[in-house]
């Protein structure tokens, strides 16, 4: 695998080395000893597909709080997205920037999300399938969630936004809990 970090500390582009034959290609996706050497942490609590209908389809901008702090490893099998993460450790020299990636089916590349950033994505074709390997169980508990159109964020969806979820419409703007996100994801107060 080829890892390239983004200019967000921990956070990584994974793209695979085809070995190619008259069959096609193979190429390994995941490696754990791969992981550990970039210092990345190479746990799989959950593996989780979303199927996405319409093009223009929002997903996020999710997180979990520590203790509950989840990896993501996110890929598109189908289709096409521009994966965004936003960094939201308080102590990060890049607090509150983001970097957005396109995933698709073609390019095979991977998204490696660390713990303590939030995580969306617009879907950029129908029919658009994303998986996640994902380094926590999912814990409503430590759920969070970021405005996706917070113009204090300022992420740049390509396509107007044709479907969200209820839940990820309500997402308060930073403005609303910011406090509470930097008391909760700071290392000092983790699990707070």
């Amino acid at each position: 695998m080829i890892f390239t970090e983004t200019r967000l500390a921990g956070a990584f582009m994974v793209d695979i080395k085809r070995i190619e034959d008259s069959r096609g290609f193979f190429a390994r996706s995941f490696c754990q000893h791969e992981f550990q050497d970039h210092g990345l942490k190479p746990v799989i609590a959950q593996a989780n597909i979303a199927f996405n209908l319409r093009e223009g389809t929002v997903r996020g901008m999710h997180f979990q709080y520590p203790p509950a702090a989840e990896t993501k490893l996110v890929r598109c099998t189908r289709g096409a997205v521009l994966d965004i993460i936003v960094d939201v450790r308080p102590e990060s020299p890049t607090y509150l920037d983001h970097v957005a990636v396109e995933l698709t089916e073609e390019n095979h590349r991977a998204l490696y999300v660390p713990e303590r950033f939030a995580h969306g994505y617009q879907v950029l074709r129908d029919g658009t399938e994303v998986t996640y390997q994902v380094g926590e169980f999912y814990s409503p508990e430590a759920e969070g969630g970021l405005a996706f159109c917070d113009p204090r964020l300022g992420l740049a969806w390509p396509l107007p936004v044709t479907m969200i979820s209820e839940k990820d419409k309500v997402w308060p703007p930073l403005a609303e809990v910011e406090a509470e996100v930097k008391r909760r994801m700071s290392l000092q107060g983790a699990g707070a």
